[in-house]
């Protein structure tokens, strides 16, 4: 059986159990975790897997880089706002009840804490472990005087003319310096020894790489910083001063976007004005490196900066950016790495002829990257060339750079068809990315919508309209993950193919609000925020506590990314409270306290943390043995309820079912990369029981992928869809990464 759910214009499934939902205002701030400090645990969690022996050196290294660059955007989005909360008289305080200015007191001490850890483990493992494998980063003053010399020469043909000081003075006020730029502060000495010593600033090229190669005796490969190539010169820049110290710093910025679309008459325009404006924003974080005169110069920069040189200055024992220096490890270096994957497309899906033919049949699950996503970048590209197609309707919200899908979609529009692509320009760190390829679709004939006022569009979904036999059939793409074909390989996502009549009527009408801000009267199947996903998902876990109390089965399974929403958090610690059994799987952020007797005692919580950013969000009910199955675009948190456009997908064909159950079943079984999360906020490895064999769940399901029929003979016979080799991407930004990550990545599609 499957929910129906009523319009927002009608009493919904949660009213319908509204007697077993918690009072509104009867919230215990003890019962809740800070959303911040818990960000910070799976950050460190990101840092154990840098500090673990059992995974290769190359990924222990990305996973170090990953750490650091989830941090930078952190303090660039969180911090920064929390920040700003500071200078207000009116301030937001979460559940936990945290003040801002409290909460930059936790953060900052567990951050301190975390820095410290970090460039630990980079000068007593890390270093060394590179040393043993034939990689140094040395110091110029340790090159013999040959190779010094030719370090010398290319420091004034190359480096030298590029560069340019800035000495601080009343003359010369105090410069503007980059968002996460790299620059040498130089103190030297006055004429008069009463007079505060002078100030210099010399921003590194970042137009330049860090890392210049140089030759080691007994080393396979060797580089020197640029910063410490350019610190060696400096007094060529400041030739009658007398030097007393150079160190680098590296500035952190307020990167938020702030954009009242109401007052904006163009909404590009807008952004792409505000995108000029964010690099201005306010400092946020100063991070020092080694060097001399830091002591006497650091509360100077601190005024400067405008920050607090106690809670934002974070002194590093170690090279700043470490996520630059992934590079170190070469690509040939294959034994430092993670073994290859190949992702297998789906058997459903090899040597068709007609993909079209294979989804009216049945749906599709594809659970990437152990599937290909080269089969939906595949029927964007079919569906534009098909003279049956009539449109095809999309949502983008991080594509990537020269992306196959927006190639195609574009091809489409030059065929004539009616191409209309939902483009989501405030995707955090991927406005200016996606101004410049919505371009390029309207100058092909597209029609470029860019959302509705105040709310980003986050789902991801794909319309393909079709002629045939004189009749129109829908096919719809929905998936948890962005149609970006580089991140599809690096994080886990679930996806679905469906020619379902009612999931594409309801998929209509979601592109008709998005299009035309109109909502129909009833949807079939979907559910859409912000129109009834959150009183959806508070229903559902009502109607397991109804099943609770009549002493049928009831059982919530979901996995998700995070766990925030205070609503959500009290429905759960009801339905635990009268009997429901609740395992959660949330990677990063979890406001909810499990374990806490007479509140959450039937609650577990677990992360994982491995090879693949976990980023699908899935949910099951047991609704007293009539089981569903769900899968979202949404986290459980405010945000996505009440501030983006998302759905929430029903799978209603047996096969897609029990291959969402076969995930659930093999990630609650994980003893290699699991921790579980504790009432006090703090995490757990999960230990493998004593004479049970270790799981690994995404080991697991990359064997699962490998046992299935091989694609060799597929390809021989000339089918069409491709099968690629998995890349090892970038460290960087939200897990954006080999575990994921750029995080950016950026933490947090």
């Amino acid at each position: 059986m499957i929910v129906t759910f009523e319009t927002p214009s009608t009493p919904d499934a949660a009213a319908r159990h509204s007697s077993l939902l918690p009072a509104a205002g009867d919230s215990d701030p003890t019962q809740y975790l800070n959303r911040e400090l818990s960000w910070l645990e799976f950050n460190a969690r990101v840092l154990s897997e840098a500090a673990s022996m059992e995974v290769p050196l190359f990924e222990r290294l990305k996973f170090l880089g990953i750490f650091f660059s989830n941090l930078d955007e952190f303090f660039m989005v969180r911090v920064a706002g929390l920040q700003a909360q500071t200078h207000r008289t009116i301030t937001e305080v979460p559940p936990d009840g945290m003040k801002p200015q409290e909460q930059l007191l936790a953060i900052s001490a567990r951050a301190h804490a975390l820095f410290d850890s970090a460039y630990r483990l980079w000068n007593t493992e890390m270093l060394p472990a590179l040393h043993r494998v034939g990689v140094r980063i040395v110091r110029p003053e340790e090159l013999d005087a040959a190779e010094l010399a030719v370090l010398d020469e290319r420091f004034r043909t190359d480096i030298f003319p590029i560069l340019t000081p800035l000495a601080i003075d009343p003359g010369h006020p105090f410069p503007h310096l980059r968002n996460k730029s790299i620059n040498l502060g130089i103190m030297f000495s006055r004429e008069h020894e009463g007079e505060e010593p002078g100030f210099g600033v010399i921003q590194v090229p970042p137009m330049l790489s860090r890392l210049m190669r140089v030759r080691v005796d007994g080393c396979g490969r060797a580089f020197v910083l640029l910063e410490d190539v350019i610190a060696r010169h400096v007094k060529e820049f400041f030739p009658v001063s007398r030097l007393r110290g150079t160190y680098p710093f590296r500035v952190t910025r307020n990167w938020d976007l702030e954009i009242d679309e109401e007052e904006g008459e163009d909404l590009l325009e807008t952004i792409q004005a505000e995108l000029r404006r964010r690099d201005r924003g306010n400092a946020v974080r100063v991070e020092i490196g080694v060097g001399g005169g830091v002591g006497a110069s650091v509360q100077r920069l601190c005024r400067a900066l405008g920050i607090d040189p106690n809670l934002d200055v974070y002194r590093v024992s170690g090279p700043l950016s470490i996520v630059d220096l992934v590079s170190v490890v070469g690509e040939d270096d294959r034994h430092l790495r993670d073994e290859s994957f190949t992702p297998q497309v789906p058997v459903a899906l090899r040597d068709v002829e007609d993909p079209f033919a294979v989804i009216r049949e049945r749906d599709v699950p594809l659970h990437h990257p152990y599937d290909s996503f080269d089969p939906v970048v595949e029927f964007i590209s079919r569906a534009a060339d098909d003279p049956n197609v009539l449109a095809i309707k999309q949502t983008l919200y991080r594509t990537g750079g020269d992306s196959p899908i927006v190639k195609a979609l574009a091809r489409a529009a030059e065929n004539g068809k009616q191409v209309t692509a939902i483009v989501e320009l405030k995707a955090r760190f991927d406005e200016a990315s996606n101004i410049q390829w919505a371009r390029t679709l309207e100058q092909s004939g597209a029609q470029v919508i860019y959302g509705l006022l105040g709310l980003k569009t986050h789902v991801k979904a794909l319309l393909v309209v079709r002629r045939e036999k004189d009749k129109l059939r829908r096919y719809v793409h929905l998936s948890t993950g962005n149609y970006n074909p580089h991140t599809a390989r690096l994080y886990t996502d679930f996806g679905l193919f469906t020619a379902n009549r009612e999931i594409g009527e309801d998929v209509t009408s979601l592109f008709n609000l998005l299009t035309g801000y109109s909502a129909p009267p009833r949807w079939n199947r979907l559910v859409v925020a912000p129109l009834g996903l959150h009183e959806a998902i508070l229903g559902l876990i009502a109607r397991e506590t109804e099943h609770a109390r009549a002493g049928r089965k009831a059982e919530i399974v979901a996995q998700m990314n995070a766990l925030v929403d205070v609503d959500v958090i009290d429905a759960l610690y009801t339905a635990s409270q009268h009997g429901v059994d609740i395992r959660l799987f949330v990677r990063g952020i979890c406001c909810l306290r499990p374990g806490i007797p007479g509140l959450s005692e039937r609650i577990q919580v677990r992360a994982l943390i491995d090879r693949f950013l976990e980023h699908k969000r899935v949910f099951r009910f047991a609704n007293g043995g009539a089981e569903e199955f769900y899968f979202s675009s949404a986290d459980w948190m405010p945000r996505n309820f009440h501030r983006r456009v998302e759905v929430l997908v029903p799978l209603l064909d047996p096969a897609a079912r029990t291959r969402a159950e076969d995930m659930l079943a093999t990630l609650a079984a994980d003893t290699a990369k699991t921790w579980a999360l504790n009432a006090d906020g703090s995490y757990t490895r999960v230990a493998t029981p004593t004479g049970a064999a270790t799981v690994r769940s995404q080991q697991r399901f990359m064997e699962l992928a490998r046992e299935r029929p091989k694609p060799a003979d597929v390809l021989a016979r000339g089918g069409r869809f491709h099968i690629f080799q998995v890349g090892h991407g970038e460290g960087g930004d939200e897990l954006r990464r080999k575990n994921g990550k750029k995080k950016k990545h950026h933490p947090q599609s």
